[in-house]
This record gives C-alpha cells, structure tokens and sequence, in this order.
C-alpha cells in the first residue's frame, strides 16, 4: 500500500477493485453529477491565509465534538450497503473509526445491525444514521435497536423524502443482492422485503416534517442532530424544533442535483445558529485543507463519506484507518503553516475567497 499516498490514490484502487454496479452506487451523484463535483471543487475556492512565527512545535488535531473528545475533527459519515464494498463492511468501519479514535455513523440501511457493529467496538463512541419511514412503527423499531446497542445520537436525514436520480445506478440496473442483508430495516419491517435500493427509499416518508424532528428530539434519550440542511432559514427551524446539532449536507450530491456545495453553504448556516449549536458540514472533504477551511468556516468539525469507503474497499478496516489517518496528517501539517497548534485556533481570518 506504500504508493497510496492520499484519498485520490485510494479512490483509483477501489474503482478496479470494485465491480461496476457496487462502484456505480457508491460514487453516483444524481441528475448530471454537477453537485458532486461542486462538493469536491468549492474547497478550491477558499484559499488559506497562513499566520506565521506562533511557535507551532507542539500541534494537535483533537478536538471535543458533543462532548466527545475526539482525534481529530473528522467523523465517519453514514453509508449505506458497505458490505458491497468489503466482506466486513461496517465491522470493519467500526474498527478502523475506533483504532483512529472518533465516531462512526451507522446508516439505516447498514449490512450490519447495529448490535454488530455496537460488539465490534464497544468502547467507542457511535451515532446512529436515521430515515423517517412510512410506517411509524417502523421508524421507533429502529431508534429502539440504536439505544439498545449503544449509539450516542441520532443523526436524523431530512433530505430523502424521494429518492435522488442516479443515472449511473439505472445504467449498472444495480439491485441489492438477497445477501447480504439489511438487519435493522429488516427487522423492523418484520416479514417484509426489500430487494432495490429505490423500494427501500420507497419506505421513506415524504410527509416527513418538522413535527417529526420535534417529536423524535422529545421521544428519545439521545441528542438529535438534522442532516440535510442547506439554509439558514431551515437551520434556524432546526433548532427551534429540538435539534441538537446541525449537519450542512446535500446528501453527497445524490439527492438533488443543482443546489450549491455544502461548504459554499456553510458560512449562512454558522451565522444563523453557531451560537446555539455545533455546525458539522460533509460533502467534497478530499484533503486535511479541506478539513482547514471547514473548521475556518465555522464547523466543528467534518463528516467524511466516500474517503472512508475507498479505504474500506482496498484494504478493509487497515484501509478505511489510514484514510483517516492520511486526513488527520494533512489537517495537522496544515494548522502548523497557518500558525494553529490545534483545530479550536483555527478562525475566518484563515481563510479567504480565491480571486
């Protein structure tokens, strides 16, 4: 693995790994994929302004994430189906996420339950990704599987009310193989089935409202935080309703093609309600600079998606922690050049628009 030596490099590894199907779903972006490039491309927008001569000797990454000290402000973003990248799928993302020393977001639609993935690290801190399902039923056998295994919040999505058009999916005709299985949906779906990613979706509610995000934040132990939000004005409404945390995301561009990058959405949302709860942001983190103008944005800190997989795909649990590893590295090099010894010096004055 020696010639691997950043996230780009381990995104070619996986591409000839893969077959084209699994490859298709995990790299697809909806409509014209114009949004999942904004992702990655946005960064190089903002360039660094680097204050020197701080005595940056000592540098550290870490940094306390809802109360959650972590190694650095990197967090593993939900993702779905990741034993079609690698026989132990989220195991293996669990371990690596522990060995790193930060969270793990399971997805509903995990090939692990969430007592699996729970048993895999237990010791380490873990959220648990959540849809809004049709059936209400469904939704509270899910959460009640999370809180039983441990999970220390709930990451709740509310951009999925439809299913996003992955062109690159109905090219492939992808459709999820009997094994491996679904645990959590399966189980709270009891002798139901599912066998494509779109009837899965199908199960998703599009009445989903903000009533939901309040009674989901009054209904269960753990703090909830709202994935999906790409304005102020819905963060505003985020918080208002219960939300513990803000996540600026556009789903990795799979849901909506056409609305901005998520960091080019960041700053509003900051502005809005920074002073009242953490911001995380993901979406388009390819390099530990990334993760420098996100923190200088506001953040408090990233959720990284595809990286991980990638990793995951080439060289199982070893693959997905050096990722992590090669993002951690980057982001200290950089918060020393800048003049940071860690990521809470980090300020908007780091950063400005490139001309």
């Amino acid at each position: 693995m020696d010639d691997l030596l950043n996230v780009f490099d381990y995104e070619r590894r996986a591409a000839d790994l893969l077959p084209p199907g699994p490859l298709g779903y995990f790299a697809a972006g909806a409509g014209d994929e114009w949004t999942l490039r904004e992702n990655v491309s946005a960064y190089r927008r903002w360039t660094l302004r680097p204050r020197l001569l701080r005595d940056v000797e000592h540098v550290t990454t870490m940094r306390t994430v809802l109360g959650h000290e972590l190694a650095a402000p990197i967090i593993v973003a939900p993702m779905a189906y990741q034993r079609h990248a690698h026989p132990e799928g989220e195991v293996a993302t669990a371990r690596a996420a522990a060995a790193f020393g930060t969270i793990m977001t399971m997805s509903t639609m995990a090939t692990s339950s969430p007592a699996e993935v729970a048993a895999a690290a237990p010791e380490a801190p873990r959220w648990f990704q959540l849809y809004v399902f049709r059936d209400d039923g469904v939704t509270r056998s899910i959460v009640d599987q999370a809180v039983e295994a441990g999970f220390r919040a709930i990451v709740l999505t509310i951009d999925a009310p439809y299913f996003g058009r992955r062109e690159r999916d109905i090219r492939t005709g992808w459709l999820i193989p009997e094994e491996p299985a679904v645990p959590a949906l399966e189980s709270a779906l009891g002798s139901m089935r599912s066998t494509s990613v779109t009837e899965h979706f199908k199960l998703i509610s599009p009445s989903i409202s903000w009533r939901d995000v309040e009674r989901l934040a009054s209904e269960t132990r753990l703090p909830v935080l709202v994935k999906g939000i790409h304005t102020a004005e819905d963060a505003v409404l985020a918080v208002e309703h219960g939300a513990a945390g803000i996540v600026v995301s556009n789903h990795g561009g799979r849901q909506l093609d056409g609305v901005a990058a998520s960091v080019d959405v960041l700053p509003e949302v900051v502005e809005a309600v920074g002073d009242r709860v953490e911001v995380l942001v993901d979406g388009g983190i390819r390099r530990g600079v990334d993760v420098m103008v996100a923190l200088a944005l506001g953040a408090r800190a990233v959720l990284v998606g595809r990286p991980v997989l990638w990793g995951l795909a080439v060289d199982g649990a070893d693959g997905a922690q050096r990722v992590l590893e090669l993002l951690r590295d980057e982001l200290q090099l950089a918060l020393g050049l800048c003049g940071c010894t860690s990521p809470d010096e980090v300020t908007r004055a780091h950063v400005a628009r490139a001309v």
